[in-house]
């Protein structure tokens, strides 16, 4: 039996004459078979395209780069741009689940999910640090941890 690329969660084929014999020595009927997809563990799939998410780092969302996709078909080199924010969507036109009724194929969509750093060595607070300071913010101090309720009165 052949299961066609393309094919969604329990959508039914129909094998004919397969099935049960027929009455009286009549022709065999269909056999309907329900296919069930396993999910991937990158991939989600909705209709014919394809979403998944790629992790980045603050310098390459803030200074954009070149990534290489993990698609259906094996990687693929994507730029993204400079200022790219967290959550940001791209489209890879073609690269998504091809419709079993045509050659057509769906899009892939590319979630970005910028990664930020929950422990810094001193280097690389003083890096940010200055940075901060360049984009005219004040210098955290401390305070702002402990929340409205933990601020003591003067």
């Amino acid at each position: 039996m052949n299961i066609p690329a393309g094919i969604d969660d329990r959508q039914i084929l129909n094998v004919r004459g397969e099935g049960n014999k027929g009455v009286n020595g009549g022709p065999a009927g269909d056999l309907h078979v329900v296919v069930n997809v396993r999910p991937h563990p990158f991939f989600e799939r909705d209709g014919f395209d394809v979403w998944c998410e790629v992790h980045v780092n603050l310098v390459q969302a803030t200074l954009g780069d070149t990534l290489m996709v993990p698609t259906l078909d094996g990687k693929v080199k994507y730029d993204i741009p400079e200022g790219t924010q967290p959550g940001s969507v791209f489209r890879l036109k073609g690269k998504g689940i091809q419709n079993i009724r045509s050659k057509a194929r769906g899009d892939q969509l590319v979630r970005i999910i910028v990664d930020i750093p929950t422990k810094l060595n001193s280097e690389q607070r003083e890096a940010l640090l200055k940075f901060n300071s360049l984009m005219g913010g004040s210098t955290p101090t401390g305070d702002e941890k402990k929340g409205f309720f933990g601020k003591k009165r003067k």
